[in-house]
């Protein structure tokens, strides 16, 4: 069942409450500033990821934004509705789910979605319709009649994960989701909140670099509770001194007889060696720079084992914004 009819989402487009709104957000515990001046508007599609150090603020700012911690000053608005000034309304739109996926340890993952739904004041057919398919996305069958506490983290994380999305909110806040999962498990949570993000807004809090650019679609960078960079992940990547640059890993040549012979293209900056190869820098984008270095390694008789295109590093980028600000 999809609780929100295409008729209703078009009732919604016509409006300017068809987006989080939020303004000068700011939180001081005496004279520290956990969060300061956090201003941004979202929409319907958009996926942001909160990225940051440890103690950046971006929890704190996630806990302003579901109405569970009030702001020295600012505002925020959920679908036209204030925060604090009509909080039921606002928090009617959200599904949270805070860091480690607290639940009731003693409860079945069908018993505590029950409460979660009596607490939504889901009834009739909506409920069961709502719980079958929130089990059913989260692929919850298998384990619905054992104690919470019995269960892995990655079943943990989804049925955490379950009661944020059994109402069908129009936005999902969602800190630290992938938080101690193996590989498989974070690949099939990220899975989850992609195929759940397209007529929703979603949230990440996370402070593992990968996550931005395999779930989110717009990343915020925050250091010392104030953004130092919004934008998308891809403007992020651009940002880092390896992008468009080119790395050719050959093992028939010496490195530094590459390195030379690479240094002499017309337009490359530099060149360093790498583990197994050489990057080359341009002095400019250059969008001909690999078709270059191949016609060299060919000219040369290199055997080529890898050459590719730096898309850019994203922990380079993270230090230079960070550096100096984190905690």
């Amino acid at each position: 069942m999809v609780y929100h009819s295409r008729s209703k989402l078009v009732v919604k487009i016509g409006v300017n409450s068809f987006m989080i709104e939020v303004s000068h957000l700011t939180k001081y515990y005496g004279d520290f500033a956990a969060v300061e001046d956090l201003s941004f508007k979202l929409v319907p599609g958009e996926i942001l990821g909160f990225l940051g150090p440890n103690g950046a603020g971006k929890s704190t700012a996630m806990k302003m934004l579901t109405g569970f911690l009030r702001p020295s000053s600012g505002e925020v608005r959920i679908w036209g509705s204030d925060m604090w000034q009509d909080s039921l309304t606002a928090q009617r739109h959200i599904g949270y789910l805070p860091e480690g996926a607290p639940a009731y340890e003693e409860m079945t993952p069908f018993g505590f979605l029950q409460f979660i739904a009596d607490a939504r004041g889901l009834t009739g057919v909506e409920r069961a319709n709502r719980l079958d398919e929130t089990i059913n996305v989260m692929s919850l069958q298998d384990v619905l009649g054992q104690r919470i506490e019995t269960l892995s983290k990655g079943f943990k994380r989804r049925v955490g994960l379950a009661q944020a999305i059994l109402h069908d909110p129009d936005v999902l806040i969602l800190d630290e989701p992938t938080d101690g999962l193996d590989p498989n498990q974070k690949h099939q949570v990220r899975e989850m909140i992609k195929g759940l993000s397209r007529d929703k807004i979603v949230i990440v809090s996370t402070h593992i670099l990968e996550e931005v650019t395999a779930v989110c679609n717009r990343a915020m960078v925050l250091a010392k509770g104030r953004v130092v960079s919004d934008g998308t992940p891809q403007s992020l990547l651009a940002m880092s001194p390896y992008h468009g640059a080119v790395t050719l890993k050959s093992s028939s040549a010496p490195l530094s007889e590459i390195a030379e012979a690479a240094g002499s293209i017309r337009g490359v900056k530099e060149t360093i060696l790498t583990e197994g190869g050489v990057t080359i820098f341009p002095g400019e984008v250059d969008a001909t720079l690999f078709a270059k270095v191949l016609e060299l390694s060919q000219s040369k008789g290199w055997t080529v084992d890898s050459l590719y295109v730096e898309s850019g590093r994203l922990d380079d980028v993270f230090r230079s914004l960070t550096e100096g600000e984190s905690r």
